[in-house]
């Protein structure tokens, strides 16, 4: 097995960062995760774990052992009338997940269309959009343990997950590396159409009834005629996650900005859309040098050619500061800094 010395990383993370991993090596199947276990070399605290590389800013040079998750597999493990439980590997890129699923005419899946990332990725996110996360279909993933070279197995449960959130980025953070995910995909799945613009969408195209195919199809363009294409700008989609705050602070921010958008969140909580907060504070199209905010979604920070992952992090932290400042709200980063 080849560990790779000095390896170039501009091609691993959306951003399109300039750096390097001190040592990288590509891991296909679970016998390399053994050999390097039976070799000591996962003992090591300097371990990284990289998946598409589109929820990461590397800050400098990655100096520690890099394991880029590569095992692919889409396999049906059960199946009825109703539904189906289908297991991918953990380096499958998400998109073609959704895609298989598509053809499978199985639903559940059809509003995370386009999300860059590897479902390996996909649980320590909870990723979600358009009204649906990843929980909702999670069945279950196996999980390769580096201190101990065991197999381990997480239902829904003991993932812990939230918004944007899982027990895998904060207790588990590290420790595991995610080999398959298991989703339970319906063939008679709900229709959602009622988050963005995925209704005016179909409107347009004057479907009434719309599949879950043409649920994907709008995704896919709503997306792409709002996020900028990390092939053409470097970026790794939203950057902050969407502020959830407590109830009683909206009606002062109504008052002082009538046009404030909200989602009530349950339990006495709303969430407010960062994108928003960070358009009406200014920062849409702000442009420092490479790095800025890009002109068409506030949400997303792009490197236009030369930039540093340092100097977007800079950035994040005086958008923070003014959000915090002009509205009270903390923004939290939803991108991973290394």
């Amino acid at each position: 097995m080849l560990i790779q010395k000095n390896w170039p990383l501009i091609d691993f993370n959306t951003f399109g960062f300039n750096v390097t991993a001190s040592e990288f090596i590509s891991i296909t199947d679970i016998d390399q995760l053994k050999e390097l276990f039976d070799s000591h070399q996962l003992k090591r605290t300097d371990i990284g774990i990289l998946g598409g590389g589109s929820n990461i800013t590397f800050t400098t040079n990655f100096e520690g052992l890099l394991l880029r998750n590569e095992i692919v597999g889409k396999t049906t493990i059960d199946e009825n009338s109703e539904s189906a439980i289908i297991e991918f590997g953990g380096g499958e890129p998400w998109h073609g997940a959704v895609l298989h699923a598509l053809s499978l005419n199985l639903g559940g899946i059809e509003n995370l269309s386009l999300i860059p990332g590897t479902v390996g990725a996909a649980p320590i996110q909870n990723i979600g959009a358009y009204g649906v996360e990843l929980k909702d279909v999670f069945r279950s993933l196996s999980a390769f343990h580096l201190p101990t070279g065991e197999i381990h197995h997480f239902d829904a449960n003991s993932c812990e997950f939230g918004y944007r959130d899982s027990i895998f980025k904060r207790e588990k953070r590290g420790n595991y590396f995610i080999v398959s995910v298991q989703l339970k995909l319906s063939k008679n799945a709900s229709i959602k159409t009622q988050y963005g613009d995925i209704q005016s969408t179909l409107n347009a195209w004057e479907i009434a009834k719309p599949t879950i195919h043409d649920i994907s199809k709008a995704v896919i363009q709503i997306r792409e005629s709002k996020l900028p294409n990390p092939a053409e700008i470097g970026n790794c989609g939203s950057f902050f996650k969407n502020p959830v705050v407590s109830s009683e602070i909206i009606p002062a921010l109504r008052v002082q900005f009538p046009d404030i958008k909200t989602f009530p969140a349950g339990m006495g909580l709303t969430k407010v859309p960062a994108g928003w907060l960070i358009e009406k504070a200014g920062w849409k199209g702000f442009r420092r040098g490479d790095i800025g905010v890009h002109a068409k979604q506030a949400l997303v920070l792009v490197n236009y050619g030369n930039g540093t992952g340092q100097e977007v992090i800079d950035l994040a932290h005086e958008i923070q500061a003014d959000i915090l400042s002009k509205f009270g709200i903390a923004l939290e980063m939803e991108v991973n800094a290394w």
